[in-house]
């Protein structure tokens, strides 16, 4: 990612983590997908209401998907109102699909949705990270970690 991606992401007025993936896994690669939808999710995730708790994605028939991803109900939506907990499509190119599939073929690898943004045009796009899943030890060392910016923080602070 460089760092214009970076600077569109921070500027984004919407931001969706998934904050428990980065304590679960550690990224070996990012990629920004846009996300296939129907009706009225993208108001929805306009007004921040979704959850990528709980979620990951998989392969079907060569397409990337995104599995329990949670998009709210829209509030004004009437009758043709989407489905709170559908799958998704996710797109990206045919080469960044084959590269994610050949390396979740590998044990202990996953795909994990990270963050979901607003682009500069309104468009909804999804950062997913190829993963490698943290043994106990290595939790207890992240922690450990992020207990020491916080002490440093502090002290900075005083």
């Amino acid at each position: 990612m460089n760092k214009e991606q970076l600077q569109l992401r921070k500027r984004s007025p919407i931001q969706i983590k998934n904050k428990k993936a980065a304590f679960e896994y550690f990224f070996i690669e990012e990629l920004t997908a846009g996300i296939v939808q129907t009706g009225t999710e993208i108001k929805s995730i306009r007004l921040g209401k979704a959850s990528l708790v709980d979620t990951y994605c998989t392969f079907i028939n060569g397409e990337i998907w995104v599995k329990g991803m949670n998009i709210s109900t829209y509030f004004y939506g009437s009758y043709n109102n989407h489905e709170a907990k559908r799958d998704r499509k996710l797109l990206l190119t045919k080469r960044e699909i084959r590269r994610l599939q050949s390396a979740t073929k590998q044990t202990g690898y996953t795909i994990v949705p990270t963050l979901v943004f607003i682009d500069e045009h309104g468009r909804a796009k999804m950062d997913i990270a190829l993963c490698k899943g943290k043994k106990q030890y290595d939790k207890r060392q992240t922690l450990k970690e992020k207990e020491d910016r916080r002490e440093m923080d502090r002290a900075m602070k005083v």
